[in-house]
């Protein structure tokens, strides 16, 4: 695949922070239910071995972990995160298609956990799960 084609359902990212503003372009993907974030690997997203660096992807699965859980309240909560765990289960080099596909798996008044699988190429790379405190 090419940078100018994504796969299907996935649009630019309509979020932006300075932390992740470097790292553009991003895209995501939306339903009811979730926020899956994906974008092309590139240099600056890598560390000096040419993977992804540990820092990208988690920062990306939180951001896609809390998104997807904000989908299940009313209004636009806050969620801040509480605790966040990633087990880094392969590489992901540079070229590839790197897709956060989360899911909320409960949610309450005052917390919220969800979990992510990150994939390159569709290969698993990592996983993570959170939880958020509803603010």
């Amino acid at each position: 695949m090419s940078e100018v084609s994504v796969p299907d359902g996935f649009v630019r990212h309509d979020r932006h922070s300075p932390l992740t503003d470097p790292w553009e372009p991003l895209y995501s993907q939306r339903s009811s239910t979730s926020l899956n974030i994906g974008l092309w690997l590139r240099e600056p997203h890598c560390n000096a071995r040419g993977f992804a660096h540990g820092g990208l992807i988690s920062a990306l699965a939180d951001n896609s972990m809390g998104h997807t859980c904000k989908t299940r309240y009313d209004g636009d909560p806050g969620l801040v995160t509480v605790n966040l765990s990633i087990d880094f289960l392969g590489i992901a080099k540079t070229g590839c298609w790197l897709e956060f596909n989360s899911e909320c798996v409960k949610w309450g008044r005052s917390l919220a956990f969800a979990q992510c699988l990150v994939t390159a190429d569709g290969d698993l790379c990592a996983r993570g799960t959170s939880t958020f405190k509803v603010i």
